[in-house]
C-alpha cells in the first residue's frame, strides 16, 4: 500500500536510490539556501536561529540505481545546505552573521538510524552528535510534541522551523499532527511527501481504506461517495480523486500558503512535493525553487490564478478533466503562464479598484504555477500598455517589474489617483 521502504546494507554502502528520489535531494538543497537567505534580509541582524528537522531521515548515504554513484541523503542536504547558505550570505556582509541552528533527525528503522550516525561520522560530524545534531531513533509522530517543545524553547517568540517529512507512502503523517504544529509554530514551513499514485492504486470500499482516511484526518475525503461509484462513473477517475485529496489534505493542514505540485517519476507513481506555510513570501521562495529545477516537477493544470480549475479541481466541470497537458515549468510555461497572467489580472485590478501588490499576491497565489516575479512581468506588460498604473508610497511610477514592492497601488490607469 506505500512505497517499500529503502534496504540499508550493513557494509555502509547505502540505500539504492532512484532519480527522483535524487531530484527531491536538489530542491530541498536549493531550496534550503534560498530559505535562509529570505531569514538574513535585515542589515542590522546579528544571528539567525531556527531548528531543521528530518522527520523520516533515512541511513544517510545511498546508491545510485542507475550509476551507482554515492549520494549523500537528507540529513547531509541539511547540514552542507546551511554551511554553503551561511558562505554566501556572510561574504556578503561586513560583521558575519551568526547561524544558531539546531538539527533533529528521526528515523524509525533501527539499521538506518545506524547507519547515518557513521554516516554523518565519515563526513566530519561525528563530535557534534549530541549537541547541535539529535539522532532520534523513533518515528516523527511520536516525537511530535517533544519537537514543538524543543522548537519552542529555542525560538520562543516565532517558532521558527524547518521540518521536512519524506515519508514513505501517504499515511504516516497526520493532517491534524501538521494542523497542530503550524498553529503552534507559526513560523515554521513544512515539506510533505504524499504517495498519491499509492493510494488511489490501492484503496477500495473497505474497512482499512477508511480507517487510513480517519487516521489522515480526511474521513469525507470523498464527499460521501464510493470509490466504485467514482471509478465506475467518472471518467478521468484519478484526477477526480486527487482533486478530492488535494482540497481535504490542504483544509486538514490548516495552512495558510501551499504549492503542491507532482515529482516526476519516469514511471514509479506520481507522488507531490506539498510546502505548506503560513506566510506568502515563503510560498513565493518554494515556487522560484520548482521553476529552476523544471526538469523535476509537473502539475497537470492551467498556467493561470485558476490552474486548479484547469486541473479538475472543481468536481462539477466535467470537461477539466479531459484533454489534459502536464505543465512543465520550462520556457513555454513561462511564456503561457505571464501571458495569461496579463489577462487575469487586469480584471482583478479592475474588479478591486486599487490594490497593494502584496495583497494581491498573497491572495492569489495558492491557485497558480507562477512566482512573484512572473506577477511583476506581467504587470511590467499591463503597465507598457497603459491599462494600468502602479505608483509607491510617494507616488513615484512603477514601469519596470524589478521596482515593483509589496507596498505599491496598483490602479486601472483610466482611474484618478487614490491616495492611501
Amino acid at each position: 500500500m506505500t512505497r517499500v521502504p529503502f534496504e540499508w546494507p550493513a557494509d555502509g554502502s547505502g540505500a539504492v536510490l532512484q532519480q527522483h528520489s535524487v531530484a527531491k535531494l536538489e530542491v530541498l538543497r536549493e531550496y534550503l539556501i534560498a530559505y535562509f537567505q529570505t531569514l538574513a534580509s535585515a542589515p542590522g541582524q546579528e544571528e539567525i536561529r531556527l531548528t531543521l528537522v528530518d522527520g523520516f531521515a533515512g541511513g544517510g548515504v545511498f546508491r545510485h540505481a542507475v550509476t551507482h554513484e554515492r549520494i549523500l541523503g537528507s540529513p547531509l542536504v541539511f547540514l552542507q545546505a546551511s554551511e554553503a547558505a551561511q558562505a554566501i550570505i556572510n561574504a556578503q556582509r561586513r560583521k558575519p552573521l551568526r547561524f544558531v541552528i539546531s538539527y533533529i533527525f528521526v528515523e524509525k528503522d533501527r539499521k538506518a538510524a545506524a547507519s547515518l550516525r557513521i554516516t554523518l561520522e565519515v563526513e566530519g560530524y561525528g563530535s557534534r552528535l549530541g549537541n547541535d545534531i539529535q539522532i532520534i531513533h523513533s518515528t516523527f509522530e511520536k516525537e511530535s510534541q517533544a519537537i514543538i517543545a524543543a522548537i519552542k524553547e529555542r525560538s520562543p517568540r516565532r517558532g521558527r522551523a524547518l521540518i521536512s517529512l519524506d515519508q514513505y507512502g501517504y499515511k504516516e503523517v497526520p493532517a491534524a499532527l501538521i494542523r497542530t504544529m503550524l498553529e503552534q509554530l507559526p513560523r515554521t514551513e513544512i515539506l510533505l511527501t504524499f504517495a498519491v499514485d499509492a493510494f488511489i492504486n490501492f484503496a477500495s470500499d473497505n474497512v482499512a481504506t477508511h480507517r487510513t482516511l480517519d487516521h489522515l484526518g480526511m474521513p469525507d475525503v470523498l464527499k460521501g461517495r464510493s470509490l466504485a461509484d467514482i471509478k465506475a462513473n467518472e471518467s478521468h477517475y484519478r484526477l477526480f480523486i486527487q482533486s478530492c485529496l488535494y482540497h481535504g489534505l490542504v483544509e486538514a493542514c490548516g495552512a495558510r500558503y501551499y504549492t503542491l505540485f507532482f515529482i516526476k517519476t519516469a514511471g514509479h507513481g506520481d507522488y507531490w512535493l506539498v510546502h505548506l506555510s503560513q506566510h506568502p513570501r515563503a510560498r513565493d521562495v518554494m515556487t522560484q525553487v520548482h521553476w529552476a529545477k523544471n526538469n523535476h516537477f509537473i502539475h497537470y493544470g492551467g498556467a493561470g490564478l485558476d490552474m486548479f480549475r484547469v486541473l479538475g479541481y472543481t468536481a462539477d466541470h466535467d470537461e477539466d478533466f479531459t484533454g489534459q497537458r502536464a505543465f512543465g515549468f520550462d520556457a513555454p510555461a513561462n511564456e503561457a503562464s505571464i501571458a495569461l497572467l496579463t489577462e487575469q489580472l487586469v480584471r482583478l485590478v479592475h474588479e478591486r479598484e486599487n490594490i497593494r501588490f502584496g495583497e494581491l499576491y498573497a491572495t492569489t497565489c495558492n491557485t497558480t504555477p507562477a512566482d512573484s516575479s512572473r506577477y511583476r512581468q506581467a504587470l511590467e506588460q499591463l503597465v507598457t500598455h497603459k491599462e494600468i498604473v502602479i505608483e509607491g508610497n510617494a507616488g513615484a511610477r512603477r514601469r519596470k517589474a524589478s521596482t515593483i514592492t509589496d507596498e505599491d497601488v496598483i490602479r486601472m490607469a483610466s482611474q484618478k489617483t487614490f491616495k492611501f
